[in-house]
């Protein structure tokens, strides 16, 4: 099947919607179709938002999509809101499937509302560092499904979990799409199993809206490469054992989440998943696999180097304001003291990484050494961010001297990252319809293969 044609009828966003506009479409979309659309509300987020279940009536297999598994991610959300709209208009399309559809547009609201602040100018790299919001893993959707392996033990599932727990339970998926995001680079693929037939489709699919894929460093070393930029998706396990080889702690007290979504729907169905990570910002050096005089190994040790300087650098500005017990009320608090709290392990067992693993040696790319040197500092630029918008609401309540001069400091080191980046960086805002476009072909193609082998 041809799923290109759909692209055409995909709108020119502009921005992205807010949560509470994605709820109201997803009403009305149930009052303009109610022989084939059901929406129900599947459980409340922790602030008592209700979380939307829209069930598209269809074939015997059930499919589960759902956006926004990390807050600072819309993109998912607003391929959900197209598909959605699709799926419900055209008979013949949904024809094609022989899936029910159960959608959920926004699994985490109330982060997604924290980052509804750069919702509207997304173009700016200056935007969303001032306005971005990510929790830390044990309060991640994505992160935090139940988990025994070794001396990790994590049964504290979010509200916004157990309703995605639920689900898996009931309709035991036969495809679940986790719709996520990265930040800066180029495009990427995590799945469930090896598929070789799609790999080829995915590496096709971004070079249709001129976006690259992302062939610089992996998210994390242990990393499985299936193909180029296609990655077995990982269990906690393998960040455990990565842990346990070069950290000199127990895994569990760096690790403190839990398993993911993919790990908890293949223990209770034969689910395939994917993920598809889709970037805001593209520079062209991303995509570049020259070769540089620079090696591997050197370009992660000035990585690291800047990640260390990084957190010595707001470690005090933190610490001096978490000392409010007011900080401890705003989101950002929780975020910032998981960093400071287990930065020092995460360095530790990447510096003993950098210095062991043989495959290191060889010279970089031009794309990891722009991963190492540039993307990271974009990344560091969010973590400034999130402190600065806790010092912010702190010293609307707390009238501290010492904590309004910190803030001074916090300030001129983010507008420091931003001259770093604006310097350095030549990038440019991918349209969110391209992206929207790259996950709903993604998902499409990958739908259609699981349905055509009759799963795996």
């Amino acid at each position: 099947m041809n799923f290109e044609v759909l692209v055409k009828d995909i709108p020119d966003y502009k921005r992205f919607f807010s949560v509470d506009e994605l709820d109201r479409r997803t009403d009305e979309l149930a009052k303009k179709y109610p022989q084939i659309v059901e929406v129900s509300v599947a459980g409340f987020s922790r602030n008592g938002h209700p979380i939307k279940l829209i069930k598209i009536k269809g074939g015997s297999k059930n499919a589960l999509l759902f956006g926004c598994p990390h807050p600072n991610e819309p993109i998912g959300a607003m391929m959900l809101d197209f598909l959605a709209e699709k799926l419900a208009s055209d008979e013949a399309f949904r024809s094609q499937f022989d899936y029910t559809w159960y959608l959920i547009k926004v699994i985490d609201p109330d982060g997604t509302k924290l980052n509804e602040g750069w919702f509207s100018n997304p173009e700016s790299i200056r935007r969303y560092a001032e306005h971005f919001y990510r929790p830390p893993g044990y309060l991640q959707v994505e992160w935090t499904f139940p988990v025994d392996y070794k001396t990790l033990h994590f049964h504290n599932p979010l509200p916004e979990t157990k309703v995605l727990m639920d689900i898996i339970d009931e309709t035991k998926p036969s495809f679940m799409y986790s719709l996520h995001n990265a930040g800066f680079g180029g495009v990427y693929y995590y799945i469930s199993g090896e598929v070789p037939p799609l790999y080829e489709v995915y590496q096709r699919i971004p070079q249709l809206f001129n976006v690259p894929l992302s062939l610089g460093e992996p998210e994390v070393p242990y990393a499985k490469t299936l193909s180029k930029a296609v990655y077995k998706l990982f269990p906690i396990s393998e960040e455990y054992d990565y842990l346990e080889k070069h950290a000199s702690v127990d895994p569990a007290k760096i690790i403190k989440s839990g398993a993911s979504s993919d790990e908890y729907a293949s223990r209770v169905a034969n689910t395939f998943s994917l993920v598809c990570e889709v970037p805001y910002y593209y520079d062209p050096r991303i995509e570049d696999t020259a070769e540089t005089d620079m090696s591997r190994r050197q370009a992660r040790r000035i990585s690291w180097e800047k990640a260390k300087e990084h957190y010595e650098q707001i470690k005090g500005p933190f610490e001096h304001c978490a000392s409010f017990e007011e900080a401890k009320k705003f989101a950002f608090y929780e975020t910032l003291k998981n960093y400071i709290e287990t930065m020092p392990a995460h360095l530790e067992a990447e510096k003993h990484w950098i210095e062991t693993d043989p495959e290191l040696e060889r010279k970089a790319t031009v794309a990891e050494v722009f991963d190492n040197l540039y993307v990271t500092q974009f990344y560091q630029s969010l973590s400034l961010g999130m402190l600065r918008r806790l010092m912010s609401s702190v010293l609307k309540v707390r009238n501290d001297e010492k904590l309004s001069k910190l803030k001074q400091h916090v300030d001129e080191m983010f507008e420091k990252k931003m001259e770093y980046l604006y310097k350095n960086l030549n990038y440019r805002a991918i349209p969110i319809k391209d992206l929207v476009a790259i996950q709903l072909l993604a998902g499409l193609y990958t739908a259609n293969h699981l349905q055509a082998q009759g799963g795996f």
